[in-house]
């Protein structure tokens, strides 16, 4: 994998302009991940905890498919409240560090009305590229 960030760009600030995936992968298709434990409930602590559950729970895919955070290449984070994230930046970066360490990959955050969990603050899908699995023989 390969981060993008052209000199014409303003240098990015946590996340990278674009990702290039090399060959020789597989890629994952991650659904959206809200904030919720594998019992169905949403953790409790306002947005900071669920956004740091919605990632554990993108990651948990990735893991199962057969990689790591450094496998993926893209992230979507869909808010309810563009001023509560942007408020809560600095925790939510402890977070994502915590849990993905200094990988930034391509990423946008987008408020939307309302998620379709009652409840959910936040929701994160994401795209990223596992080693290929070898076919028994």
């Amino acid at each position: 994998m390969e981060y993008v960030n052209p000199d014409s760009l303003v240098p990015p600030r946590g996340y990278s302009h674009g990702v290039r995936f090399t060959p020789g992968g597989q890629p994952v298709f991650v659904a959206g991940q809200i904030g919720w434990t594998g019992d169905g409930r949403l953790v409790a602590g306002g947005l900071v905890a669920q956004f740091a559950q919605a990632l554990a729970n993108v990651l948990a895919v990735v893991s199962a498919a057969g990689g790591g955070p450094e496998s993926i290449g893209q992230m979507r984070i869909f808010v309810t409240d563009g001023a509560d994230y942007t408020a809560a930046r600095r925790p939510i970066g402890e977070a994502y560090r915590a849990l993905m360490g200094r990988h930034y990959p391509a990423m946008s955050v987008v408020e939307v009305r309302a998620l379709l969990e009652p409840g959910a603050l936040v929701e994160i899908e994401a795209t990223a590229l596992v080693p290929a699995r070898r076919e028994a023989p």
